[in-house]
């Protein structure tokens, strides 16, 4: 049964050490109520799974800047200058995904795998560490699915049994991110009623969404 709770309530769920998937791109699609939350909240010692470390004053960025993070797997850390300051400093532990294989990492916790073969990184520091598989002649680096506690993600509207419904480019990591935390909480610019959503617009189903969080509550 899906809950509706404030931002706050969702915050106080997420503990030290937890591994949190945070939907979003740039901050475009970020849950950024939630984020304020939990930046309010002050939880420190957290591990993120992002697409991109946005800016210091938008998105995951503010929690960067709080010095919340203890390691993060990301993408994209061009336009933060504070994750690269931290990372350069120690402060915070960074690994570099390519875009692509992050994402399928994610897709594959949500789909019960436990990895996914990509050619993507061989001969590089990627691969470092790494097991390499041969298929059909054919090498692969075995990328381990992400795990995680707690997946932050945007939506455009839900009802009450916790479809989604997505809004153009937000939608963008959100529906994967959905997919794969162990609790997913989604926040939403409107609730509607069971039923009032068109089934045909529907992106995520409401068996992967455990609480909704109203946004700017």
């Amino acid at each position: 049964m899906v809950k509706m709770i404030t931002a706050s309530e969702a915050a106080k769920m997420i503990k030290p050490q937890d591994r949190l998937l945070i939907g979003g791109f740039l901050a475009c699609g970020a849950p950024e109520t939630l984020i304020n939350a939990l930046v309010a909240e002050n939880t420190k010692d957290l591990h993120i799974v992002c697409i991109a470390s946005d800016w210091e004053s938008k998105g995951i960025g503010k929690l960067v800047v709080n010095h919340q993070l203890k390691s993060a797997q990301v993408s994209h850390m061009g336009t933060n200058k504070e994750i690269q300051a931290q990372m350069n400093a120690g402060e915070i532990e960074v690994e570099l995904v390519p875009q692509g294989t992050l994402m399928e990492r994610v897709r594959a916790a949500g789909a019960g795998l436990g990895g996914i073969l990509t050619p993507t990184g061989l001969g590089t520091v990627v691969q470092e560490g790494k097991e390499i598989i041969t298929v059909d002649d054919i090498q692969y680096i075995l990328e381990k699915a992400i795990q995680s506690d707690f997946a932050l993600i945007r939506a455009w509207k839900a009802d009450k049994a916790g479809n989604l419904i997505y809004r153009k480019t937000t939608r963008n990591s959100n529906p994967i991110m959905a997919m794969a935390g162990k609790i997913t909480i989604a926040e939403v610019d409107e609730i509607v009623e069971t039923g009032e959503l068109d089934p045909e617009t529907i992106i995520t189903p409401g068996i992967f969404v455990n609480y909704i969080v109203k946004s700017g509550v």
